[in-house]
């Protein structure tokens, strides 16, 4: 069986990290760095930094903090936000992220998807995806804009577009349950990662090891990404994985 992986999640906004409950009432939590760095040495497989205030403007700004990372954390890192061509995609990875997310741009304009993962390869590219519950049929809908525009499109549908693009992993996060930690909706990662053949990272809810834990194994994601549990200090991520060894599931430890 592969090792699962725990992947901490840094939203930046203005050169800091953040957090907040669907992406309202951010409060700054730290250094994204200096973060990094903390990370890499409890025990983190790898990073995601998402850009959530990410502009052309900020797009110089994103880019010397890249190479930043690059320089002081040495664990793989991938970066995301405001992502809108191949370009933007090269400068963050020729600044050193070892690969790029991208998301709204990407529901726009599914040819970049396409397009990136020609020109790079699809190990280089992660499409992440924000989806919320139709309380009308059910159904998830896809979101852009941090999960504020609700889409027609559907997530399984999308997600397999995605793969069949040249997505190398798709990043879920179901905006119901983001910063609630009230754990993830595992049957729904359940029917997604067994419709893909690439992996599936589960994002939004977690709340405990027991939480993490469920979506490795009912829910079948090839990782977990959380965010709110690392940056208030409810668990190190040595200790969740121990927690998580100690239930068979197989993590890199140290």
């Amino acid at each position: 069986m592969l090792t699962k992986r725990i992947i901490p999640c840094l939203d930046v906004r203005n050169g800091r990290t953040v957090k907040g409950i669907n992406f309202e009432g951010l409060a700054d939590v730290g250094d994204p760095v200096e973060l990094g760095e903390r990370y890499a040495r409890e025990g983190a497989d790898e990073l995601v930094y998402l850009d959530i205030s990410a502009s052309r403007e900020g797009r110089a700004t994103l880019t010397r903090l890249v190479s930043r990372i690059a320089d002081r954390v040495n664990i793989p890192f991938t970066v995301g936000g405001g992502i809108t061509s191949v370009e933007d995609a090269a400068a963050l990875l020729d600044a050193g992220a070892d690969k790029i997310t991208v998301n709204s741009a990407a529901v726009r304009d599914p040819q970049l998807i396409s397009d990136i993962a020609e020109r790079y390869g699809s190990q280089f590219i992660v499409v992440a995806i924000d989806a919320r519950s139709d309380s009308a049929n059910g159904e998830w809908h896809v979101t852009t804009h941090g999960g504020s525009r609700m889409t027609d499109r559907l997530l399984l549908p999308w997600a397999y577009e995605a793969q069949e693009r040249g997505a190398g992993e798709i990043l879920f996060t179901s905006m119901d349950h983001d910063g609630t930690r009230s754990g993830y909706p595992c049957g729904l990662y359940r029917q997604l990662t067994s419709s893909l053949t690439i992996p599936v990272i589960a994002s939004g809810g977690a709340g405990s090891p027991g939480d993490i834990a469920e979506v490795l194994t009912a829910g079948g994601a090839d990782a977990a990404l959380a965010a709110s549990i690392f940056h208030y200090g409810d668990i190190s991520i040595r200790d969740l994985k121990n927690i998580l060894a100690t239930r068979n599931i197989p993590v890199r430890l140290f």
